[in-house]
């Protein structure tokens, strides 16, 4: 009996770990693979090619919309499912930062951590975005709005190439400053500090840009990771998180 329960346990804990596992938007070293498939891995010349198909909003903003048709679900029933995704994927605190179930609007804000990371002659750059995610809902269509304005830099002003020291034993090449994925909050180490990144003043909205390698990686990422949460969004309305929430139970 106690052998029966303990596997019940264990496929249970295993059903569970399987569910939050899928039911991630994509981790930053996917995300990097599923970019290099659509777009190659020369940075330079993906950002270059994308900036021909995309256009800042009017606040200067990087955004993409798109409307997802779903026959035959009402706006509860998309609502439900919607719902239902958001929390299982974004578990941060405060991520969901509106949830209106009468007006049909769930608003999320998640930070995406290191999307790109760039060592330079000097510096050495991490760059996160935020997005913010606004699905608008009605009977059997919903409107997904996928906005990224700023760039979140850690810099740290010692950790380029002239900077760093070679580690013998692991072979690999270390920083002297320290890491650049601290917290933000962290004012510890001098080196360290935060920056904000404006996507239209930098490349490849700019041609001249001295952090032309590190915004060009970051705006194809961007970009990709647009594409993973639309794809994500129109899977979760039309076949659910794990393809068994229908009414017949």
């Amino acid at each position: 009996m106690k052998k029966d329960v303990k596997s019940l346990m264990a496929v249970i804990l295993f059903c569970v770990a399987s569910l939050s596992a899928s039911a991630q938007v994509m981790k930053s070293a996917d995300l990097e693979k599923y970019a290099k498939e659509r777009y190659g891995d020369k940075w330079l010349e993906a950002a270059a090619n994308l900036k021909q198909m995309l256009k800042l909003d009017k606040n200067e903003s990087l955004t993409y919309q798109q409307v997802i048709e779903v026959p035959g679900k009402n706006k509860n029933q998309l609502y439900v499912a919607l719902n239902y995704w958001a929390t299982a994927t974004f578990k941060e605190k405060g991520a969901i930062t509106l949830n209106d179930k009468e007006d049909g609007c769930i608003i999320i804000s998640s930070k995406i951590p290191n999307i790109a990371e760039h060592i330079g002659t000097i510096n050495k750059y991490s760059v996160s975005i935020t997005p913010v995610i606004r699905i608008d809902i009605k009977d059997e269509r919903i409107r997904v709005t996928y906005t990224v304005q700023n760039y979140d830099v850690l810099a740290d002003i010692s950790g380029g190439f002239f900077g760093v020291s070679i580690d013998k034993e692991k072979n690999d090449l270390r920083g002297m400053a320290g890491d650049s994925k601290r917290k933000a909050e962290d004012k510890t180490n001098a080196n360290l500090y935060d920056k904000v990144w404006e996507i239209a003043k930098h490349y490849p909205f700019v041609d001249k840009d001295a952090q032309k390698r590190t915004c060009a990686k970051a705006l194809v990422m961007t970009h990709a990771y647009s594409n993973a949460v639309m794809d994500k969004i129109e899977e979760a309305v039309k076949n659910g998180i794990v393809g068994n929430e229908d009414d017949d139970w």
